[in-house]
């Protein structure tokens, strides 16, 4: 009987790019998945490929719908499912930080400061190491006009460049946590079907590795 492939889940955009890099030179071909714009499902040999909203990734890999997928670490804490994390892709890398107002951001310990932010559970995690309270607001786009409006006086939200930031007249308070792409696995997939999804991981690995060097 003809296996099914695995299926991975991939987070659309430039993250989809440079996973298909690492999972080409592991020797899985996935040049189907950048030409078929508009399909969401692709066959790509010994894998078919979900082509999903980042944000959806851990929720198709959880629920089985796909054996594998790759994610962020930001996505991945914020989400909290217990999913297998074999490896860091080294692909995607930003910092999640707080920032503010440059005029408002010598202090992050007032009596009630208010934090808007699409990350709500890894904010909250964060204040709880800190020791700090806050109000926090979740908001869905455009985070930087939080502070400008009045809505909060801090943000977290990811950056690459800062440039964002700068252009709104926000600074950098402090980071959170550094952000990177992993490979994520469904623990039960994993032992079913562990010969093919363990050689997937160790091809995937040693890509990364020679990526590296």
């Amino acid at each position: 009987m003809t296996q099914r492939p695995i299926i991975v889940a991939m987070p659309k955009g430039r993250i989809l790019e440079e996973a298909a890099a690492i999972f080409a030179r592991a020797g899985y071909d996935l040049a189907p998945v950048l030409t078929e714009t508009r399909k969401l499902v692709i066959d790509c040999g010994a894998l078919r490929v979900l082509v999903l909203r980042s944000s959806d990734v851990p929720t198709y890999v959880a629920h089985g719908a796909a054996d594998v997928g790759v994610a962020g670490s930001d996505v991945l804490d914020e989400d909290g499912r217990e999913l297998y994390e074999p490896l860091d892709l080294g692909i995607g890398r930003c910092r999640m930080i707080v920032a503010a107002r440059a005029e408002a951001a010598a202090h992050l310990d007032e009596a009630h400061v208010r934090i808007a932010t699409k990350y709500p559970r890894t904010t909250r995690a964060y204040l709880a190491r800190k020791g700090l309270t806050a109000e926090v607001i979740k908001l869905s786009g455009a985070i930087e006009l939080g502070p400008l409006t009045g809505l909060c006086e801090r943000i977290v939200d990811i950056t690459q460049t800062g440039e964002t930031l700068r252009q709104n007249g926000l600074v950098e308070v402090d980071t959170v946590a550094s952000v990177s792409s992993r490979l994520v696995v469904n623990p039960a997939r994993l032992k079913l079907d562990g010969d093919r999804l363990g050689a997937l991981i160790d091809a995937l690995a040693r890509a990364c590795e020679g990526a590296s060097v």
